[in-house]
């Protein structure tokens, strides 16, 4: 058995067009350890999902290493299925079916004896919060309660790992941090492995471990903060009164390293905080473009991606992928 609970070496997946082949997830590694966390964070169209389908047996993969567990996803995908929980990007649950009978559906498809199931059922959804809601059609169900059920119908024949693909995608603010809370709680108490992959930048700070993908190919891993440690200098905030013109004012100044846009305020990586704010304030002033206090701010896995993706382009000229799949 391997010392990994999910690994990946080399992974190659492409799809075959019209126009020739796409490659959708080019040379990615990846190690999850037991217990672990691991984030597989990008924007749509970055290969994160057929990476995850891939290394669960669900894709065909054209080159490279895939295994959860120790059991290859190409030739064990049996052994993967009774040991793996996987929630699915689209909603799986049958409309028509009472929250109960969704657990008790899922619960079949997995073998799971109904002596198991009258312990087991009772108890997931006690955990997920919906055990007033068990003759709720799962067709109206509120998407965060959606997911919820999902989670616990992928938790029925008790996996070792759990693996799911943007679950938190289209759920509102607060749905969305009651399921990672319940996500910390497996975690805590069950010391399972998961395994998620989500567009959402701000979900990489929940994770143990995290992998940044990019036009199919992974361009960081490793904690949250040696993924914000990998971008030099210090970053200021500030909103100025006009934007265009004070971006075209700061850009190319003296210790300032790299600009980003974030809605109205503008974001600047800078050599050192003391002198370049006084610089930078001073050239503002000089062109008359008011703003508000220029100010040193934590360094979010947002700046982060976008900082990583610009160094990966200029070394590379990569170009985004185009293919939908890739998503």
């Amino acid at each position: 058995m391997s010392d990994w609970a999910i690994e990946a070496k080399g992974l190659v997946k492409q799809f075959k067009t019209r126009r020739g082949s796409i490659t959708a997830v080019e040379d990615v590694s990846l190690q999850v350890a037991p217990g672990e966390t691991y984030g597989l964070i990008g924007p749509d169209g970055a290969g994160k999902s057929t990476t995850t389908r891939v290394i669960l047996g669900l894709l065909t993969r054209t080159g490279g290493e895939s295994s959860i567990l120790g059991f290859d996803s190409m030739r064990d995908t049996y052994a993967i299925r009774e040991r793996v929980g996987y929630i699915a990007q689209q909603n799986v649950l049958p409309a028509d079916l009472t929250v109960t009978e969704n657990m008790q559906f899922f619960a079949g498809i997995q073998g799971v004896s109904r002596a198991e199931q009258k312990q087991r059922i009772p108890e997931l959804l006690a955990f997920a919060g919906l055990g007033e809601f068990t003759q709720r059609l799962a067709g109206r169900l509120s998407g965060g309660m959606k997911k919820k059920l999902a989670l616990a119908c992928s938790l029925i024949h008790t996996p070792q790992v759990v693996m799911l693909d943007e679950p938190t995608l289209g759920v509102d603010p607060v749905s969305r941090r009651e399921f990672w809370n319940l996500l910390g709680n497996l975690r805590a108490e069950r010391g399972l492995t998961i395994f998620v992959c989500t567009p959402y930048m701000d979900e990489a700070e929940r994770c143990t471990q995290i992998g940044l993908i990019y036009a199919g190919k992974l361009i960081a891993s490793g904690t949250p903060g040696q993924i914000k440690g990998l971008l030099p200098g210090h970053l200021l905030e500030f909103t100025p009164a006009q934007f265009g013109p004070a971006r075209e004012r700061v850009t190319g100044m003296e210790g300032v390293l790299e600009v980003q846009t974030y809605g109205e305020k503008l974001h600047l990586f800078v050599d050192e905080v003391p002198r370049r704010k006084a610089q930078i304030e001073a050239a503002l002033l000089a062109d008359g473009i008011a703003h508000d206090d220029v100010r040193e701010i934590e360094v979010r896995m947002e700046e982060a991606f976008i900082s990583l993706v610009r160094q990966q382009g200029a070394r590379a000229q990569a170009a985004p992928p185009t293919l939908e799949a890739a998503s």
